[in-house]
């Protein structure tokens, strides 16, 4: 790979946007905000402007062309591009069983969905990776569902219960409005259902689809009902939920017995079920709504498993048994109240159970165990007897995959760390002893030759923040990159909804480590790395906490020799991005470089505006500024957009896309226009903003294409970082 050359002096003049001030008063503070204007999607300036910021980045990284075509080689040449995923096996109500699998083909930006007839569950069948093997048939080709598409994202896929139908749904613009169609397997014609609904779609049986639709803040709250052969105009609304504050969305038990209705807010639970023979029943409640009280369920045979924190706040595991006579009398009241639920599994200290998976003889159980993913299996008679899966890695990543045969010996899990390419598991339930099934190849590069593990280091360290709590960072770099300070370093963060950031492999980041740079994972607080009360301590009244622990890990990693602040980018996404944005304002001489990709950066104006896409269901994440005085001022004193100082801060690259339905992009503009306006920029330290105009939260959606997208920003990344050792 080139090293790419300095910044050139003779640059272009950055944007500057109109400032149209737009008053906003609430608890007795009045603002005017010169750039709120720019929330006008319909208006041509607004366009223009963005298309003017995309120019202007385009110009200032055209140094980096050769680079990002290194990069994007890189991708590619240590990419096995055809390829197969490893085949799923799934018996049909009709008795026929199949192997179900995905092929990717060279040159091809999407997915092919295919089958093959199945005897035998112990022999994996041996499939050809170029060409279709006998009696293969191919479900859905994604490339020829995108053909004349700039954008093509599938929300949902899955074969009628008896195998005979395919219904899959897509969204062609990055919005997340679906279009569902239906497909007959035997005879290839397609019906177009349903337009512009959630992604969550879902079969009850073989004539009956369910799926749920969106209000006008994109929340999903009503569940509808549709019967194969009839008009869609008469399709039956099952559920609605009117609290703005709850998402709901609908499944299917493996044992396709129950249709399940959950019900959520970020606090509380609720779920209700309706027999999958009886599509048309009323719904019943499983335990009505309390207040803080945030249970799901999983419902096998004559069983319901509940996972709940009524009694632990690191969730525990009970189990209730239906009563037959009660669902044959045809009872309105609670399946299963609270007072029936039976405790089978009580987290030890350190552990945080998050979800169960049952089948006819076993239980898996998903969560985490000291700060790492974690996964128990236990007999369906016996919970209490559930036993860990042991893995051998310090820092890892683990996840059951959802199995289709209810009556299933065994399941797979999903494996990588950051040094290990993902694979494939077979775990027996009678042993607990795992197999590899298939490993990501990872191809010779012609430069750095094959892949070895050993060629790289990963870590679990701690860093301290300013109140003495322990931090955890997942770390990995070359063998040979020195921990002297002198090496360049990436960190990222997130922080935020209870997720965990998973420390697994990349391709990608290869490019990154195999020249000097070492990548680092800040697992803040606001995630739920380390159980409940690691998310609890980092929202609401407590949200700076994941602003300073991502600053303490960044000096911690100054402290301890990996880099020094003249060579450390930061990196962020979505709730990372307010990370971004807050990080900038508070340690603005900590981080040379810092990307902020769809970046929630003006979360005080957007979480006052109910009428904004789910606004009142952020409420309990960050709070309620609209009625709380107290949660205005607080938030006010971080959002990054109302915070800018006039101080010099890192180069920063701010990524977006313009139908992004989560984070606006008139977030990031806004945040790029006063930056530019009122700090103290360093020319050496250009502030940057690129909008893809034909995309969503997730970005791009082809391989090659988000390729591409990874190529730029690391590329950038690449250049920001070591342009201190270059000088």
């Amino acid at each position: 790979m080139s090293s790419a050359e300095s910044i050139q002096t003779a640059e272009p003049v950055a944007p500057v946007a109109d400032r149209r001030p737009i008053e906003r008063s609430h608890h007795g503070d009045v603002v005017l905000d010169p750039y709120e204007w720019l929330r006008e999607k319909s208006n041509p300036d607004v366009i223009a402007h963005l298309e003017t910021e995309n120019r202007y980045t385009e110009a200032m990284t055209q140094h980096l062309a050769g680079l990002r075509d290194d990069l994007f080689n890189d991708y590619k040449t240590r990419t096995l591009e055809t390829d197969l995923s490893v085949p799923t096996w799934q018996t049909h109500t009709s008795g026929v069983t199949y192997w179900y699998y995905t092929r990717t083909i060279e040159g091809k930006e999407y997915p092919i969905w295919c089958r093959v007839p199945a005897t035998d569950r112990d022999q994996v069948p041996d499939l050809a990776l170029d060409s279709p093997v006998d009696g293969e048939q191919v479900l859905l080709d994604g490339n020829v569902e995108a053909e004349g598409k700039q954008f093509f994202s599938l929300g949902a896929l899955e074969t009628s219960p008896d195998g005979q139908l395919l219904m899959w749904a897509t969204d062609n613009a990055g919005d997340e409005r679906y279009d569902v169609f239906l497909r007959d397997l035997a005879t290839g014609q397609t019906t177009a259902l349903q337009r512009g609904v959630a992604g969550n779609v879902t079969w009850a049986n073989d004539k009956v689809l369910l799926y749920s639709r969106v209000d006008e803040a994109w929340r999903p709250f009503q569940v509808w009902r549709h019967t194969l052969g009839t008009d869609v105009a008469d399709d039956q609304l099952v559920f609605q939920e009117d609290d703005e504050r709850f998402w709901t969305w609908v499944s299917v038990s493996r044992d396709r017995s129950w249709i399940v209705l959950h019900v959520g807010s970020k606090l509380t639970g609720e779920a209700w079920l309706v027999p999958a023979e009886a599509p048309d029943a009323a719904p019943r409640v499983v335990s009505p709504r309390t207040e803080g009280l945030d249970y799901d369920v999983e419902v096998s045979a004559e069983r319901i498993w509940v996972t709940h924190n009524r009694v632990h706040a690191d969730f525990e595991v009970a189990v209730v048994d239906l009563d037959q006579a009660d669902l044959a009398a045809g009872a309105a009241g609670p399946l299963a109240p609270v007072d029936a639920w039976r405790p089978v599994l009580t987290p030890e200290h350190g552990t945080r159970f998050t979800d169960v998976d049952a089948y006819a003889s076993h239980v898996v159980i998903e969560g985490r165990r000291d700060g790492l993913p974690a996964i128990w299996l236990a007999p369906s008679d016996a919970p209490a007897d559930a036993a860990p899966l042991v893995f051998d890695e310090p820092v890892h990543e683990v996840s059951a995959q959802a199995e289709a045969d209810w009556d299933t010996d065994r399941i797979r899990v999903d494996f990588t760390s950051m040094v290990t390419p993902p694979q494939v598991r077979e775990v027996r339930f009678a042993t607990g002893e795992q197999r590899v099934l298939k490993q990501t190849p990872v191809l010779d590069h012609p430069e750095h030759g094959p892949y070895r593990s050993g060629d790289y280091v990963q870590e679990r360290v701690w860093a301290s923040a300013v109140d003495g709590t322990r931090i955890p960072l997942s770390i990995v770099r070359h063998r040979d990159t020195p921990v002297d300070g002198t090496a360049p370093l990436v960190l990222y963060g997130y922080g935020s909804y209870e997720i965990s950031v998973p420390a697994r492999f990349s391709i990608q980041r290869l490019s990154l480590l195999d020249h000097g740079i070492i990548y680092a994972i800040a697992h803040i607080r606001g995630g739920g790395e380390m159980g409940r009360a690691w998310y609890e301590q980092g929202k609401l009244l407590q949200k700076v906490n994941t602003f300073t622990d991502f600053v303490a890990a960044g000096r911690w990693l100054v402290a301890e020799g990996y880099t020094s602040p003249d060579r450390m980018g930061a990196v962020g996404g979505s709730a990372g991005g307010l990370l971004m944005g807050a990080v900038a304002n508070i340690a603005p001489d900590l981080f040379c470089a810092i990307h902020a990709a769809v970046p929630f950066v003006d979360a005080l104006t957007t979480i006052l505006d109910p009428d904004l896409p789910l606004t009142v269901t952020e409420w309990e994440e960050w709070g309620d500024p609209l009625h709380s005085a107290e949660v205005y001022a607080y938030m006010k004193t971080y959002t990054p957009y109302e915070n800018i100082g006039r101080v010099a801060y890192p180069a920063i690259l701010a990524t977006t896309g313009l139908n992004d339905t989560r984070v606006y992009y008139v977030e990031p503009a806004k945040w790029v226009a006063r930056l530019r306006a009122e700090a103290a920029l360093d020319p050496a330290r250009p502030v940057l903003m690129r909008t893809e105009m034909v995309a969503g939260h997730a970005g791009v959606t082809g391989r090659y294409e988000k390729w591409r997208e990874a190529a730029f920003e690391m590329a950038w990344l690449i250049d920001r970082v070591t342009l201190a050792a270059r000088r």
